[in-house]
Protein backbone atom coordinates (compact mmCIF):
# COMPACT_ATOMS: atom_id res chain seq x y z
CA UNK A 1 0.00 0.00 0.00
CA UNK A 2 2.51 2.07 1.34
CA UNK A 3 4.83 1.92 -2.31
CA UNK A 4 1.56 2.46 -4.58
CA UNK A 5 1.11 5.34 -2.47
CA UNK A 6 4.37 6.54 -3.67
CA UNK A 7 4.30 5.68 -6.74
CA UNK A 8 0.91 7.60 -6.93
CA UNK A 9 2.69 10.60 -5.31
CA UNK A 10 5.14 10.54 -7.73
CA UNK A 11 3.28 10.69 -10.73
CA UNK A 12 0.92 13.96 -9.47
CA UNK A 13 4.43 15.48 -8.54
CA UNK A 14 5.34 14.79 -12.35
CA UNK A 15 2.20 16.34 -13.56
CA UNK A 16 3.05 19.56 -11.09
CA UNK A 17 6.01 19.69 -13.26
CA UNK A 18 4.26 19.69 -16.68
CA UNK A 19 3.76 23.36 -16.40
CA UNK A 20 7.55 24.14 -17.10
CA UNK A 21 6.02 23.11 -20.91
CA UNK A 22 2.80 22.57 -22.66
CA UNK A 23 2.12 18.83 -23.98
CA UNK A 24 3.77 19.71 -27.34
CA UNK A 25 1.16 16.84 -29.31
CA UNK A 26 -2.01 18.96 -28.60
CA UNK A 27 -3.08 22.08 -29.83
CA UNK A 28 -3.26 24.13 -26.42
CA UNK A 29 -3.43 27.74 -25.45
CA UNK A 30 -0.71 29.52 -24.29
CA UNK A 31 -1.78 28.42 -20.84
CA UNK A 32 -0.08 25.37 -19.51
CA UNK A 33 -1.93 22.12 -19.54
CA UNK A 34 -1.77 19.72 -15.97
CA UNK A 35 -2.86 16.69 -15.44
CA UNK A 36 -5.00 16.79 -12.63
CA UNK A 37 -2.98 18.66 -10.83
CA UNK A 38 -5.29 19.91 -8.58
CA UNK A 39 -5.45 19.26 -4.70
CA UNK A 40 -8.61 17.46 -4.14
CA UNK A 41 -9.38 20.14 -0.95
CA UNK A 42 -8.92 22.79 -3.80
CA UNK A 43 -11.65 21.75 -5.88
CA UNK A 44 -14.88 23.50 -6.11
CA UNK A 45 -17.16 21.01 -8.19
CA UNK A 46 -18.03 23.81 -10.37
CA UNK A 47 -16.10 25.42 -13.65
CA UNK A 48 -16.58 29.40 -13.26
CA UNK A 49 -19.15 30.94 -15.43
CA UNK A 50 -16.46 32.23 -17.58
CA UNK A 51 -14.45 29.18 -17.74
CA UNK A 52 -17.50 26.56 -18.94
CA UNK A 53 -17.16 26.33 -22.57
CA UNK A 54 -20.85 25.07 -22.81
CA UNK A 55 -22.21 28.30 -21.65
CA UNK A 56 -22.84 29.78 -24.75
CA UNK A 57 -21.64 26.39 -27.09
CA UNK A 58 -18.60 25.43 -27.86
CA UNK A 59 -18.24 28.50 -30.32
CA UNK A 60 -18.09 31.29 -28.00
CA UNK A 61 -15.81 33.85 -28.97
CA UNK A 62 -15.21 34.59 -25.13
CA UNK A 63 -14.00 31.03 -24.96
CA UNK A 64 -10.54 31.41 -26.22
CA UNK A 65 -9.69 33.84 -23.30
CA UNK A 66 -10.61 31.62 -20.50
CA UNK A 67 -7.52 29.35 -20.42
CA UNK A 68 -6.84 25.19 -21.36
CA UNK A 69 -10.63 23.41 -21.41
CA UNK A 70 -9.80 19.48 -23.05
CA UNK A 71 -12.51 17.53 -24.60
CA UNK A 72 -12.79 14.80 -27.37
CA UNK A 73 -13.92 14.34 -30.33
CA UNK A 74 -15.15 10.95 -31.77
CA UNK A 75 -15.51 10.85 -35.24
CA UNK A 76 -17.62 7.24 -35.43
CA UNK A 77 -18.00 7.44 -39.66
CA UNK A 78 -13.79 5.97 -39.39
CA UNK A 79 -15.03 3.29 -36.74
CA UNK A 80 -17.69 2.04 -38.63
CA UNK A 81 -17.56 -1.69 -39.96
CA UNK A 82 -14.01 -1.27 -37.39
CA UNK A 83 -14.72 -3.41 -34.17
CA UNK A 84 -11.06 -4.20 -34.14
CA UNK A 85 -10.31 -0.38 -33.82
CA UNK A 86 -12.63 0.03 -30.99
CA UNK A 87 -11.36 -2.83 -29.40
CA UNK A 88 -7.67 -1.45 -30.14
CA UNK A 89 -8.54 1.96 -28.53
CA UNK A 90 -9.77 0.25 -25.37
CA UNK A 91 -6.68 -2.32 -25.28
CA UNK A 92 -4.39 0.51 -25.07
CA UNK A 93 -6.75 2.45 -22.44
CA UNK A 94 -6.74 -0.52 -20.30
CA UNK A 95 -3.15 -1.37 -20.76
CA UNK A 96 -2.14 1.99 -19.90
CA UNK A 97 -4.02 2.19 -16.75
CA UNK A 98 -3.80 -1.19 -14.86
CA UNK A 99 -7.43 -1.81 -15.71
CA UNK A 100 -8.30 -5.44 -14.83
CA UNK A 101 -9.93 -7.77 -17.08
CA UNK A 102 -12.65 -9.46 -14.98
CA UNK A 103 -15.41 -11.35 -17.65
CA UNK A 104 -18.16 -11.20 -15.19
CA UNK A 105 -20.36 -7.89 -15.92
CA UNK A 106 -21.38 -7.50 -12.72
CA UNK A 107 -17.86 -7.25 -11.78
CA UNK A 108 -15.97 -5.62 -14.82
CA UNK A 109 -14.14 -2.38 -15.14
CA UNK A 110 -14.70 -0.39 -17.22
CA UNK A 111 -12.70 2.76 -18.77
CA UNK A 112 -13.54 2.95 -22.41
CA UNK A 113 -16.12 0.64 -23.99
CA UNK A 114 -18.06 0.59 -26.96
CA UNK A 115 -21.91 -0.51 -27.20
CA UNK A 116 -25.42 -0.26 -28.93
CA UNK A 117 -26.35 3.36 -30.45
CA UNK A 118 -30.03 3.02 -28.49
CA UNK A 119 -27.70 2.95 -25.17
CA UNK A 120 -24.89 5.61 -25.44
CA UNK A 121 -27.92 7.80 -26.59
CA UNK A 122 -31.35 6.90 -25.40
CA UNK A 123 -32.48 10.57 -25.71
CA UNK A 124 -32.13 10.54 -29.57
CA UNK A 125 -34.57 8.19 -31.50
CA UNK A 126 -33.99 4.65 -32.69
CA UNK A 127 -37.05 4.44 -34.44
CA UNK A 128 -36.56 3.29 -38.35
CA UNK A 129 -32.75 3.94 -37.10
CA UNK A 130 -30.42 3.22 -40.40
CA UNK A 131 -28.47 0.40 -41.05
CA UNK A 132 -25.33 1.90 -40.08
CA UNK A 133 -26.24 3.09 -36.29
CA UNK A 134 -27.94 -0.58 -36.03
CA UNK A 135 -25.14 -2.54 -36.96
CA UNK A 136 -22.41 -0.66 -35.02
CA UNK A 137 -21.47 0.07 -31.30
CA UNK A 138 -20.32 3.37 -30.15
CA UNK A 139 -17.49 4.54 -28.12
CA UNK A 140 -17.92 5.13 -24.22
CA UNK A 141 -16.03 7.13 -21.87
CA UNK A 142 -16.39 9.71 -19.14
CA UNK A 143 -17.48 12.96 -20.49
CA UNK A 144 -15.81 14.75 -18.51
CA UNK A 145 -18.69 17.42 -17.71
CA UNK A 146 -18.17 21.09 -16.68
CA UNK A 147 -20.87 20.75 -14.64
CA UNK A 148 -20.21 17.37 -13.11
CA UNK A 149 -22.88 15.83 -10.47
CA UNK A 150 -20.28 12.85 -9.39
CA UNK A 151 -18.22 15.65 -8.13
CA UNK A 152 -21.00 17.31 -6.05
CA UNK A 153 -22.05 14.47 -4.40
CA UNK A 154 -18.71 12.88 -3.56
CA UNK A 155 -18.58 13.42 0.46
CA UNK A 156 -14.39 13.05 0.26
CA UNK A 157 -13.81 15.08 -2.78
CA UNK A 158 -11.95 12.26 -4.15
CA UNK A 159 -13.55 13.11 -7.13
CA UNK A 160 -12.49 16.18 -8.35
CA UNK A 161 -12.79 18.57 -11.05
CA UNK A 162 -9.25 20.35 -12.01
CA UNK A 163 -9.85 23.80 -13.20
CA UNK A 164 -6.97 24.07 -15.57
CA UNK A 165 -8.11 21.66 -17.74
CA UNK A 166 -11.60 21.16 -17.02
CA UNK A 167 -10.53 16.84 -16.35
CA UNK A 168 -12.65 15.31 -14.16
CA UNK A 169 -10.10 13.40 -11.99
CA UNK A 170 -10.03 10.86 -8.82
CA UNK A 171 -7.94 10.28 -6.06
CA UNK A 172 -8.18 6.55 -5.23
CA UNK A 173 -6.47 6.75 -1.67
CA UNK A 174 -9.73 9.40 -0.74
CA UNK A 175 -11.73 6.95 -2.43
CA UNK A 176 -14.16 5.41 0.68
CA UNK A 177 -16.34 3.09 -1.83
CA UNK A 178 -19.95 4.48 -1.08
CA UNK A 179 -20.43 5.00 -4.74
CA UNK A 180 -22.69 8.42 -4.22
CA UNK A 181 -20.84 9.21 -7.62
CA UNK A 182 -21.59 6.16 -9.47
CA UNK A 183 -25.39 7.36 -8.61
CA UNK A 184 -24.74 10.69 -9.61
CA UNK A 185 -23.06 9.97 -12.90
CA UNK A 186 -25.98 9.65 -15.55
CA UNK A 187 -23.59 7.97 -18.09
CA UNK A 188 -22.52 4.62 -16.34
CA UNK A 189 -18.98 5.67 -16.88
CA UNK A 190 -17.76 4.73 -13.25
CA UNK A 191 -16.68 1.22 -12.51
CA UNK A 192 -16.66 -0.32 -8.99
CA UNK A 193 -14.25 -2.53 -7.83
CA UNK A 194 -15.94 -5.80 -6.00
CA UNK A 195 -13.18 -7.65 -5.92
CA UNK A 196 -9.31 -7.20 -5.58
CA UNK A 197 -8.53 -6.01 -9.15
CA UNK A 198 -4.77 -6.49 -8.93
CA UNK A 199 -5.11 -10.49 -9.78
CA UNK A 200 -6.56 -9.76 -12.89
CA UNK A 201 -3.97 -7.32 -14.65
CA UNK A 202 -2.98 -8.71 -17.69
CA UNK A 203 0.13 -6.52 -18.26
CA UNK A 204 1.14 -4.52 -14.92
CA UNK A 205 1.92 -1.21 -15.65
CA UNK A 206 4.32 0.40 -13.60
CA UNK A 207 4.03 4.32 -14.15
CA UNK A 208 0.25 4.10 -12.82
CA UNK A 209 -0.86 3.12 -9.81
CA UNK A 210 -3.43 -0.16 -8.98
CA UNK A 211 -6.41 -0.09 -7.19
CA UNK A 212 -7.98 -1.66 -4.41
CA UNK A 213 -11.00 -3.31 -3.77
CA UNK A 214 -13.90 -1.37 -2.75
CA UNK A 215 -12.67 2.36 -5.01
CA UNK A 216 -13.95 3.58 -8.00
CA UNK A 217 -12.19 4.56 -10.95
CA UNK A 218 -12.91 5.73 -14.87
CA UNK A 219 -11.69 7.33 -17.76
CA UNK A 220 -8.99 9.87 -16.71
CA UNK A 221 -8.42 11.63 -19.97
CA UNK A 222 -4.63 10.12 -19.58
CA UNK A 223 -4.02 13.26 -17.05
CA UNK A 224 -0.79 11.81 -16.16
CA UNK A 225 0.23 10.98 -20.07
CA UNK A 226 -0.38 14.43 -20.59
CA UNK A 227 1.62 15.68 -17.98
CA UNK A 228 4.48 14.11 -19.61
CA UNK A 229 3.39 15.67 -23.23
CA UNK A 230 2.10 12.58 -24.94
CA UNK A 231 -1.58 12.18 -26.35
CA UNK A 232 -3.83 10.20 -24.64
CA UNK A 233 -4.03 6.17 -25.17
CA UNK A 234 -6.99 5.85 -27.29
CA UNK A 235 -5.64 8.70 -29.64
CA UNK A 236 -2.27 6.92 -30.02
CA UNK A 237 -4.06 3.65 -30.76
CA UNK A 238 -5.77 4.36 -33.66
CA UNK A 239 -3.96 7.22 -35.15
CA UNK A 240 -3.50 6.05 -38.28
CA UNK A 241 -7.22 6.58 -38.93
CA UNK A 242 -7.86 9.67 -36.56
CA UNK A 243 -11.42 8.12 -35.56
CA UNK A 244 -10.05 10.34 -32.17
CA UNK A 245 -9.16 14.07 -31.81
CA UNK A 246 -8.30 15.78 -28.32
CA UNK A 247 -7.62 19.47 -27.56
CA UNK A 248 -8.48 22.40 -26.20
CA UNK A 249 -12.32 23.50 -26.63
CA UNK A 250 -11.18 26.87 -25.61
CA UNK A 251 -8.60 27.75 -28.69
CA UNK A 252 -10.27 28.37 -31.65
CA UNK A 253 -7.29 27.29 -33.38
CA UNK A 254 -6.98 23.97 -32.04
CA UNK A 255 -8.00 21.12 -34.58
CA UNK A 256 -11.03 20.09 -32.20
CA UNK A 257 -12.55 23.32 -32.35
CA UNK A 258 -12.02 23.73 -36.26
CA UNK A 259 -13.60 19.94 -36.41
CA UNK A 260 -16.25 21.26 -33.86
CA UNK A 261 -17.45 24.55 -36.59
CA UNK A 262 -16.93 22.37 -39.55
CA UNK A 263 -19.29 19.16 -38.61
CA UNK A 264 -22.39 19.10 -36.87
CA UNK A 265 -21.94 16.82 -33.50
CA UNK A 266 -24.19 15.05 -30.81
CA UNK A 267 -23.50 14.82 -26.80
CA UNK A 268 -24.56 11.95 -24.16
CA UNK A 269 -28.05 13.20 -22.83
CA UNK A 270 -27.30 17.17 -23.25
CA UNK A 271 -30.69 18.04 -21.46
CA UNK A 272 -29.05 17.10 -18.53
CA UNK A 273 -27.12 20.41 -18.24
CA UNK A 274 -24.00 18.54 -17.28
CA UNK A 275 -22.20 20.18 -20.48
CA UNK A 276 -19.95 17.08 -21.82
CA UNK A 277 -17.06 17.62 -22.96
CA UNK A 278 -17.33 14.03 -25.42
CA UNK A 279 -18.72 15.16 -29.30
CA UNK A 280 -19.53 12.43 -31.35
CA UNK A 281 -20.01 12.92 -35.40
CA UNK A 282 -22.59 9.99 -36.38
Amino acid sequence: MDKQRRKFLKIAGVTALAGLSAPAVIKLTSSPALASSETPGEAAGHAAPAEAHGAEGHGAEQAAHTGVRLGMLIDMRKLYGRPDLMDKATAACHKVHNVPHIENKKNEIKWLWHAPFENVFPEHSSYHESKVTAENDFMVLCNHCDEPPCVRVCPTKATFRDEKTGIVAMDFHRCIGCRFCMMGCPYGARSFNWMDPRPYIKEYNADFPTRMRGVVEKCNFCGERLALGQEPACVEAVKEVGAFVFGDLNDPNSEIRQRLDQDHTIQRKPSLGTKPSVFYIV
